[in-house]
């Protein structure tokens, strides 16, 4: 497992800690060093995990409206922990952080789906996800998919 992902696997249950526990933000930096404690005792993350967490808590109104408008068929309080919470960590990465390729943002939430989800989470996320970024690049708002690409069209100039 990469280190990214990684940090995005204890993000991700950090969010679904505080999601399960009613969404008490007051205790989160504790359930990230619990998380990493318990998970990745001796792992240098250089702080990714407290402040992706931390961001996407901030930004959560803003994400569920997203999700809220791209999975019109699931209710928010009718998905699972899971999915809801690998779904706020990937519309953040992919709507909110800049640092993030879109391509990686999707490919890495899906493989959390599969690996922590149900059945069909994989496909699931996928979907949405994939409605969020067709509706990013049709409003002209779409992130670099892909960083290498871009380096190469510069680079052929």
């Amino acid at each position: 497992m990469s280190n990214r992902h990684l940090s995005r696997t204890m993000v991700m249950q950090c969010l679904f800690e505080w999601d399960f526990q009613g969404r008490d933000s007051s205790r989160i930096d504790e359930v990230v060093a619990y998380i990493k404690e318990e998970f990745a005792p001796n792992f240098d993350d250089d702080g990714y995990v407290l402040r992706q967490t931390h961001a996407v808590i901030d930004s959560v109104d803003k994400i569920d409206e997203t999700l809220v408008t791209f999975a019109p068929e699931w209710p928010i309080d009718e998905m699972t922990n899971t999915d809801r919470n690998i779904l706020r960590l990937g519309v953040y990465e992919l709507k909110f952080d800049e640092k993030i390729p879109a391509k990686v943002a999707i490919n890495e939430a899906i493989e959390l789906g599969k690996a922590f989800g149900g059945e069909a989470s994989g496909k699931f996320v996928n979907g949405v996800l994939g409605a969020v970024f067709r509706d990013m690049i049709a409003k002209g708002a779409e992130k670099q998919i892909d960083k290498e690409e871009e380096k190469e069209k510069s680079n052929e100039e």
